[in-house]
């Protein structure tokens, strides 16, 4: 199905991010917007006709599943993994071309977002239905929004307070004991002022030990926060500006007495359980200022302020980590539309970030890292109608550590008809690593903690192609892509579990460090309301360990994905199966144990999850219900040393798959569109 729609409302009023370009991403237009073509399955997932290799998930796609949060909105997504990064803390993360999370440049409104101390967690502190839309681009991103990007971007797009008014609520409770509810609405106050507000609720206060392994396999968890919008639709001038806070609370590790007992079984030096305690209080600001200066050739500037504030405290077993981050960003715009060939982009940008850490591993510690970085852009686009597009960009920057760099990308986008569509790109990515911000739940470990002073900026090349077919069959059309990527560190903080069973180092790369990855995805619509979705991809990544250059440990070699939408007669009810298939993996290099075995095999098997909703519309409201990972499938011991967590064989992190069997749910959604 291909139709054209106002880009307004394809991207969900984004004039609160002042559009969306040719590039699909940050932009400012004037108020008459542009049109745009989309391929869109009946799934709701649209791949854009932009320059990029941008896939936009519409709030339609995320009805498919429960889609708690922002992690859980990637169930039925080929290009995107989720998984729990360790057995212990409930952190999950994200990889997107086979790397982790670290590499995708994370946005909210198209400004950057969740960086540092906020990664492990990051992926619950956005409810799912705040969210009108995520847009996934794979590879070499726009420089518009910095230099972070090395994977890819991905960007939530809020609901907005001068959409047609609504109201909702979202009430979730599953078989884990898992309790959610969300509210939202806005308000229009007069002809140009409108506000809205959002409230998220969790609670999960059961603990689970499913494997009878004396380790919660779910930690206990409570987390609120709120979000309050307002926006000012003038003639020439627009305003936005969002407040949001958040806490949360986790609460996981041994079950106290039982597990006392056990640990005095197995001679524990220590005399009270193992416990895990994390405190997470987040606040974030931003505003957005959009004056239109010619009409006729969307001449436009912006300013873009945003700030925020990250406090966390935790405990693992006797280790203690405390950090503040603070962050500060701030984005000067201008763009034009030279003719109806050519237009021009260019900014000005500063980042800001402060972070102290305080950890207690073997002793006390200390760490303040501040970092400034201001930097410039310029970004041009040559369109010859509808059949190529060309877009180069530059930015330089300057960090008071690094220095200076420079920041090149380029994409092309060619369509010699309404049948194939090839896309190509290549660009440059950068980014600073803070070890123990990122990867804190790795604290939930025996193993020491070694890291090596003066680590590098990472630094990355990517390469992307793409092809994408669409084939008319009789009244319906068969949507085929196929794509490559190619990612080749120049510098990397490497994060080597191999060179000993007991320690974690984290080093500059001395070597080679990349990725492969090729994707195959077919899409048709067997008949009225169903639609199936088969993708097959494969990635290949590799990294120099202790010298030798070793397969990327804990990364599946492949992923299949099979869909299947159906949405019978006017639409009253829909039903929705995933099956993922996932492949197997190489291990760390394992420890010897008292046995004289080795701690776990060299490779683990691939292994399959299906998981299926029905939903049931009425007017104003729906309830649905389904499973998750219905097949059961999971990791027999995700936690290695479990009856001694205070021993240098303990280990939560070893993790390459499902670490809960099956989880069913039921929820409620109240929606009220106009009133």
């Amino acid at each position: 199905m291909r139709r054209s729609c106002p880009i307004g409302i394809l991207l969900c009023l984004a004039l609160s991010s002042f559009g969306q370009s040719k590039d699909g991403v940050d932009t400012l237009k004037t108020q008459e917007i542009n049109e745009v073509t989309v391929t869109a399955h009946q799934s709701g997932r649209m791949k854009a006709n932009t320059v990029g290799n941008m896939e936009l998930i519409s709030s339609k796609e995320l009805l498919r599943a429960a889609c708690c949060n922002l992690g859980e909105s990637f169930t039925t997504n080929p290009s995107v993994d989720v998984n729990y990064a360790d057995a212990a803390t409930g952190a999950q993360q994200i990889k997107l071309l086979g790397l982790s999370g670290t590499y995708v440049q994370m946005l909210t409104e198209n400004i950057p977002n969740y960086r540092g101390l906020a990664a492990p967690f990051s992926l619950s502190y956005i409810p799912g239905p705040w969210m009108q839309s995520i847009q996934v681009s794979k590879g070499a991103s726009s420089v518009k929004n910095g230099y972070e990007s090395i994977t890819g971007q991905i960007n939530v797009e809020f609901k907005k307070p001068q959409a047609t008014p609504f109201a909702d609520a979202n009430l979730y409770y599953n078989t884990k004991g898992k309790l959610e509810a969300n509210l939202g609405g806005n308000l229009k106050l007069s002809e140009r002022w409108s506000t809205a507000l959002l409230g998220h609720y969790e609670i999960l206060d059961k603990a689970h030990d499913d494997n009878d392994d004396g380790f919660v396999d779910m930690p206990k968890m409570r987390q609120g926060s709120l979000q309050s919008r307002w926006a000012w639709l003038g003639d020439r001038y627009i305003f936005q500006a969002s407040v949001k806070g958040l806490k949360e609370h986790r609460e996981g590790g041994q079950l106290s007495e039982e597990c006392r007992v056990k640990s005095e079984e197995f001679a524990s030096a220590m005399p009270s359980p193992y416990l895990i305690d994390i405190t997470n209080e987040r606040y974030e600001a931003f505003t957005k200022n959009a004056f239109f200066l010619n009409e006729e050739h969307a001449t436009n500037i912006a300013l873009i302020l945003s700030g925020s504030q990250h406090h966390e405290n935790a405990t693992y077993g006797q280790k203690r980590y405390k950090a503040d981050q603070r962050n500060g960003y701030a984005s000067l715009l201008f763009e034009t539309d030279i003719d109806e060939h050519h237009s021009l982009s260019t900014g000005l940008s500063l980042n800001h970030d402060y972070l102290s850490e305080e950890y207690r591993v073997k002793s006390e510690k200390f760490a303040t890292a501040i970092e400034n970085v201001p930097g410039a852009y310029a970004q041009y686009t040559y369109k010859l109608g509808e059949q190529l597009t060309v877009m180069g960009g530059l930015r330089w920057d300057h960090s008071n550590i690094y220095g200076s760099f420079v920041t090149p990308r380029m994409h092309l986008n060619y369509s010699p008809n309404d049948i194939i569509t090839l896309r190509g790109s290549i660009g440059k990515g950068y980014r600073t690593s803070h070890v123990l911000a990122e990867n804190n739940y790795l604290l939930a470990s025996g193993r020491d903690i070694i890291i090596d002073d003066d680590l590098d900026q990472e630094e990355a090349w990517n390469f992307g192609v793409s092809v994408a077919l669409s084939i008319p069959t009789g009244e319906k059309k068969l949507e085929l892509s196929a794509e490559y990527y190619y990612t080749n560190f120049l510098h990397q903080v490497v994060t080597d579990l191999d060179s000993n069973p007991h320690a974690i180092y984290f080093t500059n790369l001395n070597g080679d460090s990349y990725s492969h990855t090729y994707q195959v995805e077919a899409t048709y619509p067997f008949f009225d309301g169903f639609t199936m979705t088969a993708t097959y991809r494969r990635t290949n990544v590799k990294s120099t360990y202790g010298g030798i250059l070793k397969e990327k440990p804990l990364t599946n070699k492949y992923k299949g994905l099979l869909t299947a939408s159906y949405a019978p007669g006017l639409g009253k009810w829909q039903f929705d199966v995933t099956l993922q298939l996932n492949g197997g993996g190489r291990m760390p290099t394992a420890y010897t144990t008292n046995e004289g075995l080795p701690s776990w095999s060299e490779r683990y098997k691939g292994y399959e999850q299906l998981s299926a909703q029905v939903t049931r519309f009425f007017r104003y409201w729906s309830i649905y219900a389904g499973g998750e990972n219905i097949t059961g499938f999971k990791q027999k011991n995700p936690i290695f040393g479990a009856d001694d967590p205070w021993s240098s064989n303990f280990d939560s992190t070893m993790i390459w798959g499902p670490i809960h069997g099956p989880v069913y749910y039921i929820g409620v959604r109240l929606n009220w569109n106009r009133f």
